[in-house]
């Protein structure tokens, strides 16, 4: 008993969010499985499939247990009769397929075929049992006592059959579901078969009662802090085999155990919304666990003058803090590029990895938190003038508040200048109060696209009159700028900065009732930037807050 409680202990550590289902798959196991069993998991079938699987895998370990013979099947690749038969005779005889055979099935050169029908699978499996029978009886003759009196009568092996995907392997071959359900009834073996699926077996049944009722074990859905445990933990399986290989790497130093914790806490946090598969999420925490640590990696090398470190010293809070909203931002694009497959983590890591060349990581005295020097996380010098106006117009609607438009563009540039917002409000006793904290440490506010496009309108009145082109048709003053701010590429140059996040899109795009609202996502430097480079000569004249 204290072996089979230590087995479920290491299972349930390897498997965080499972303890409850491990240890009753593994009392079902360990005394006596049903011939047919259906799992469901509605969310995470595929992890489901790993935790059986080192149950059955590993369950030889256990001393005084029945012999257990497992063989895992994937419905989808298994689309036909044939390779289902030769899969499952395959996996039981440790039979694998090679060149020098020629690619043979077991039983080899034999002879007899067990492919052919259900009829051919059934005394194949009848033959394997005997043949795994006979191998267990040399260890017969070791047991002891009680052992030895009931060994005969529990010596034929047990076999397990494990489909994942099981509903995929209803669909390809239908006609296997019945005969799969009564499979111990057919074959006179000890043989189970165990249904995974993320499908109800009631949607899958055959009909007119065709198929017993199963063992039914529903799996629940993991919690956040078991999907951070689970990361955790295979980032300690990849600590132990990289420091079983002569090559080291400093990215999975074991000092950085304490970090990743704090890693896979806040990029779980970040998009457990929108993803909550953990093998997705160890995914994507692999592509950007590389770039996130090489500041700590590279300031630890500049400091000890080499490349073999042989402790790496964490940042403190503060340095934390600082890495994690530098990097904070990658955590979502990682999540869009890597969620749908549109590349690979490599690749992807490769392209947004971090270069020591754009921050500062000198630790000031003997204080060890990094000061960053943050690049632009928008690329805006390679933006068309366009798209230059729109990012000014949109600076400008998160930092003045709306009932300024009219004032401000409503007058010429000497009138703006005079009526100016003051910095204080005098009192009676001629004292100033303190001013409100202004909208732009505040941060940005939402706007409409509708107020959107009036300031731009406004700019490109102002400041673009001269780069146009002449045309006849438009005469009358501003009808030439409703017409450029009306085409469509000024909608697609709003959508395309939306996807650079230098536009930040407040409502849902499903939402139809109400006009788009967006965010600004550029810096006063960005702005200050972008309007000295369409010809906007100051940016403080159109601001309520000057800087």
């Amino acid at each position: 008993m204290d072996d089979f409680e230590a087995f479920i202990d290491t299972l349930s550590q390897a498997h965080p969010g499972y303890t409850d289902f491990i240890a009753h798959l593994c009392t079902l196991a360990f005394a006596h499985l049903p011939p047919f069993i259906y799992i469901t998991d509605a969310n995470h079938p595929r992890v489901t499939a790993s935790v059986v699987d080192a149950i059955f895998t590993q369950a030889a370990e256990v001393p005084y247990i029945p012999p257990l013979h497992y063989a895992r099947i994937n419905g989808v690749a298994c689309f036909n009769a044939r390779i289902f038969y030769d899969t499952v005779l395959d996996a039981f005889a440790g039979w694998q397929p090679s060149w020098e055979n020629g690619c043979q099935t077991w039983p080899g050169e034999d002879g007899v075929r067990y492919n052919d029908s259900i009829d051919g699978f059934l005394h194949g499996l009848r033959r394997l049992s005997a043949e795994l029978g006979a191998m267990q009886l040399p260890n017969s003759s070791k047991a002891k006592g009680k052992a030895k009196a009931t060994e005969p009568s529990s010596q034929e092996p047990s076999l397990v059959i494990v489909v994942e995907r099981a509903e995929r392997l209803c669909e390809n071959v239908p006609e296997l579901v019945v005969p799969l359900t009564r499979l111990a009834e057919l074959a006179r073996v000890r043989v189970s078969v165990v249904l995974l699926s993320s499908v109800r077996w009631q949607d899958l049944q055959p009909p007119v009662g065709a198929s017993p009722d199963p063992y039914f074990l529903d799996v629940e859905s993991l919690a956040r802090q078991d999907i951070i445990q689970r990361l955790v933990f295979a980032f300690r399986n990849t600590l132990e085999q990289i420091s079983l290989s002569d090559v080291p790497d400093m990215t999975y130093h074991p000092s950085l155990l304490p970090l990743y914790e704090k890693y896979a806490e806040v990029l779980c946090s970040t998009i457990f919304l929108y993803v909550n598969d953990p093998v997705e999420l160890q995914y994507i925490a692999a592509a950007r666990w590389p770039g996130f640590v090489k500041p700590v990696v590279w300031q630890q090398e500049n400091r000890e003058g080499g490349d073999q470190v042989p402790d790496i010293q964490l940042p403190n809070m503060d340095g934390r803090l600082r890495l994690f909203n530098y990097f904070s931002p990658s955590f979502t694009q990682a999540l869009e590029a890597l969620y749908p497959r549109l590349t690979n983590a490599a690749d992807w890591a490769t392209q947004n990895d971090y270069e020591p060349g754009l921050g500062d990581m000198r630790p000031e005295g003997g204080d060890t938190s990094m000061k960053i020097r943050m690049p632009p996380t928008v690329k805006v010098d390679d933006l068309p003038r366009m798209s230059k106006f729109i990012l000014v117009a949109a600076f400008l609607a998160s930092t003045n508040p709306a009932k300024s438009d009219l004032r401000i563009f409503g007058r010429g540039a000497v009138d703006r200048k005079k009526k100016r917002r003051k910095a204080g409000i005098s009192t009676k006793g001629g004292s100033n109060k303190t001013s409100a904290v202004t909208q732009r440490l505040l941060g940005p506010a939402v706007f409409p696209l509708d107020r959107l496009l009036a300031i731009l309108g406004a700019l490109l009145e102002e400041h673009d009159f001269e780069s146009r082109p002449y045309d006849p048709r438009f005469e009358l003053p501003g009808e030439y700028t409703d017409m450029e701010i009306g085409r469509i590429h000024v909608y697609g140059a709003i959508t395309e900065l939306t996807f650079m996040r230098a536009l930040h899109r407040m409502n849902p795009m499903e939402k139809l009732d109400g006009p788009p609202t967006f965010k600004c996502g550029i810096s006063y430097d960005v702005a200050l930037a972008l309007a000295k480079d369409v010809g906007v000569p100051s940016l403080n004249d159109l601001m309520w807050d000057p800087v």
